[in-house]
């Protein structure tokens, strides 16, 4: 879909628009959501950052998802000045001459994912046109525990975002960069929030969706509506009768391995469950060579190495996929 289409779909006359969710925990599915419902949204997130009409916005990402629906809805709402760009690995790449083209002297917003993030940081021209960005929302999938030792020396205000396509992006945000970096969430307002038995996060939006949406996220809540995600529901394993989040294992494996990898789980006669580590291509890596690690039942009882880790289009962790190739190897 390009600018245009989605422009004019956008600004038709039927009160609804099609958008699709990502797949990271299994097959995406086409949702039907309200217009006017995304606009309450926009206004929520340019309202928190501050944007204001004319300020300059990035469009990085594809329009076949929500997240690139939702800049441009952003735009439309504020009259932000969009710069539309194709979406790649570096978004920054040649900003400040694409900026000059457009007649606009800085960019006030722009969003990107992680793996965008990432490439960003190891490119020292686009690592400053980022920290030239007054305001970057990041969202998609995990930032790592680097990146964000990274970004806290950041004098601009970088955010990770938690939300979903049925919240139409995100409800909550937390501040990477400065003094203010946390580890805790904060809703937006009008966002109202609790958990389950489970501990899962339960999220009351009446401005983004009619209905109450209990999620499969493994969430800390504190009292003043602040939170803490631990990880999801789907992504424990029970080994030996030791519940494990695969979440906190990546995190931990992250600390010692330099090279992609996954933590899935499989099926065992003995345990009921293990935890199993996939890594790409030619990496070899034996499971005498995984160091001390902080929890011992974190440690993965198979290792097992594939040509390509499975992943969404918006490149998140192709959760479900994992899991198959790991039952179908061992």
């Amino acid at each position: 879909m390009t600018l245009e289409e989605f422009i004019s779909d956008f600004l038709s006359p039927s009160p609804l628009l099609e958008v699709k969710t990502s797949g990271s925990t299994g097959t995406p599915k086409q949702l039907l959501v309200e217009k006017n419902r995304m606009r309450a949204s926009a206004r929520m997130t340019c309202n928190f950052l501050n944007l204001s009409e004319g300020d300059g916005a990035l469009l990085c990402m594809p329009l076949d998802y929500i997240a690139g629906k939702m800049m441009v809805v952003r735009a439309i709402e504020r009259n932000l000045r969009l710069v539309s760009i194709e979406p790649s690995g570096h978004p920054f790449k040649d900003i400040r001459t694409k900026l000059q083209n457009e007649g606009i002297e800085s960019l006030a917003f722009a969003a990107i994912v992680p793996l965008q993030l990432h490439n960003t940081l190891l490119v020292p021209e686009e690592k400053d046109a980022l920290m030239q960005t007054r305001h970057v929302i990041v969202g998609g999938g995990a930032i790592s525990d680097e990146m964000e030792k990274q970004l806290r020396t950041f004098p601009n205000a970088i955010w990770s975002t938690y939300g979903m396509t049925e919240t139409l992006s995100h409800i909550a945000m937390r501040r990477l960069s400065g003094k203010d970096a946390t580890d805790w969430y904060t809703p937006m307002p009008g966002i109202n929030l609790s958990q389950d038995k489970d501990d899962c996060l339960i999220i009351d939006a009446p401005t983004l969706n009619p209905e109450i949406l209990h999620t499969n996220d493994i969430v800390q809540l504190r009292e003043n509506g602040t939170f803490r995600i631990l990880g999801r529901r789907d992504n424990v394993i029970c080994s030996g009768g030791v519940k494990l989040q695969i979440e906190e294992i990546e995190r931990e494996l992250s600390k010692y391995l330099s090279f992609p990898f996954v933590i899935t789980k499989a099926k065992d006669e003995k345990f009921g469950e293990i935890a199993v580590l996939l890594t790409e291509g030619s990496t070899t890596l034996a499971e005498a060579e995984i160091p001390e690690l902080s929890n011992k039942y974190f440690r993965p009882k198979k290792i097992l190495h594939i040509d390509k880790l499975p992943q969404t289009e918006t490149g998140k962790p192709a959760r479900a996929r994992a899991m198959e190739i790991a039952s179908k190897l061992i």
